[in-house]
Order: C-alpha cells, then sequence, then structure tokens
C-alpha cells in the first residue's frame, strides 16, 4: 500500500490531499488562462499543506543551517514538537499575526574557482514552511503560464534536460546555442513589477499580503547589521 493511501477507504492522507489540490488549480489554470484565482489563503495554512511543506523543509539539504533565530528542522522535531510547531504557525498565519524574520545573510564560493562569492539568505524554519505552503498552493498555477522551453526552477526539470534539447536540435541542423545570464538577477528584482506580475493570476489579497511581507523581510548580514530589502529577492528561500 502507498504510503499516503488512506486506511480502509478512509480520507486521504496530506501528501494525497496537497497533489488533489495542485492538480485542479493547475487544470483550472490552464483551462482559463485570464483567470485571478481568489481563496487561495485557507490552502496555504490547511493542517495537510502546512505538514507536507515541513517535510520538504525538513528534507532539504539546507535544513541544517539555522536562520536568525537559530532553530534547525532537527530542533523543531527533537525539542519543540512537529504537531505543535505547525499548529502555531497555521493560527500566526490565519489571524495575521505571523510576520516574517530578516534572513540571515551567508556568502559561498562561486563554483570555478573565479574567487567570487555568491551571497544566499538563510530564512528561519517557520519562514521556511510557510514559504514551501505558499510554494505549493501558487507553483501549479503559473505553471500553466511556462511555455514548454523553460527549465529553470521548475518541478521535474532539470539542467539536464535543456541539454538534452540542445542534443536533439543539433542533429538536426542547428549549430549555435546562446548562454545568456542577468548579472546579480536575485539581487535586483524590482518588487513593485514583480508583484504587478504576481497580480495577474492572483487576487487574493491575504496571499499577496504574505508574498509582499517576504521580499520585505529585510537582512541581517555576516556583520550583524541589518538591512533592509527594497528591491531583490534573497536567494535561498
Amino acid at each position: 500500500m502507498p504510503e499516503d493511501a488512506p486506511p480502509n477507504g478512509g480520507a486521504p492522507g496530506p501528501r494525497a490531499r496537497v497533489l488533489e489540490m495542485q492538480a485542479k488549480l493547475h487544470r483550472w489554470a490552464v483551462a482559463d488562462p485570464g483567470r485571478r484565482f481568489d481563496d487561495l489563503f485557507n490552502f496555504v495554512h490547511d493542517p495537510a499543506t502546512l505538514l507536507v511543506a515541513f517535510d520538504r523543509v525538513a528534507g532539504n539539504r539546507g535544513a541544517r543551517t539555522p536562520g536568525v533565530d537559530g532553530l534547525t528542522a532537527t530542533d523543531v522535531e527533537e525539542s519543540i514538537g512537529v504537531p505543535g510547531f505547525l499548529n502555531d504557525l497555521r493560527a500566526a498565519v490565519k489571524d495575521g499575526s505571523f510576520r516574517p524574520l530578516p534572513v540571515r545573510e551567508r556568502s559561498i564560493p562561486k563554483p570555478g574557482g573565479s574567487g567570487k562569492v555568491r551571497k544566499l539568505g538563510i530564512p528561519t524554519i517557520a519562514d521556511r514552511v510557510v514559504q514551501a505552503a505558499l510554494k505549493l498552493v501558487l507553483e501549479p498555477i503559473f505553471e500553466a503560464d511556462f511555455k514548454p522551453v523553460s527549465y529553470g526552477f521548475r518541478p521535474r526539470r532539470r539542467a539536464q534536460d535543456a541539454i538534452a534539447e540542445i542534443h536533439y536540435f543539433g542533429t538536426r541542423g542547428y549549430r549555435w546555442v546562446l548562454d545568456a545570464d542577468i548579472e546579480a538577477c536575485f539581487d535586483s528584482i524590482d518588487h513593485t513589477a514583480l508583484m504587478d506580475r504576481v497580480r495577474h493570476r492572483m487576487k487574493d489579497k491575504r496571499v499577496l499580503m504574505l508574498v509582499k511581507a517576504f521580499l520585505k523581510a529585510g537582512i541581517l548580514t555576516e556583520l550583524g547589521e541589518s538591512k533592509e530589502t527594497l528591491t531583490g529577492t534573497p536567494e535561498g528561500g
């Protein structure tokens, strides 16, 4: 029997419920490209969504790196308890008292031995769980608008898939590949422009407020200084 299968034909488990919700949202988004979704906030703080979100966060290799509050996923599991942690988090999100904390800045060397560094922003575990819950709800909707040739930061798509497509076209007469990059893309994203794009598909004000709150959460630098985030979004959340 699958891990998330309902016992004796009972109610589906959290993972199955979330997958069913995602399938419906994606189907509706594909069927109506101009649809603006409302009433999504309840999905974000649904216990099943938060539980699946926590499992994803805890299973990520960055789960052992704490945010500004010093907590890791292991601390939550061993000291606080996941059910109590998620119940408190759900209550805060639901009643509007939830506020993201600043992300902890961390510099890591860029690959290739260039000597340059890439700055990551490490959110707290609570913030990561809410971000993951938002992603579970929003991703199926925005996935409907991506082109088949888009491979970056998408589920079940990898750089290897793009390379395979290059090989495919390379055997059919194409000879050029253009490699382009937007310098400091994460650092320079305009918040107003980004929120305008989100509003094309979203009209649930509570969801929009959550997205904006994460953009404006701020940064605690490696020197211990607090910085506002007027543009950009920290890479890592």
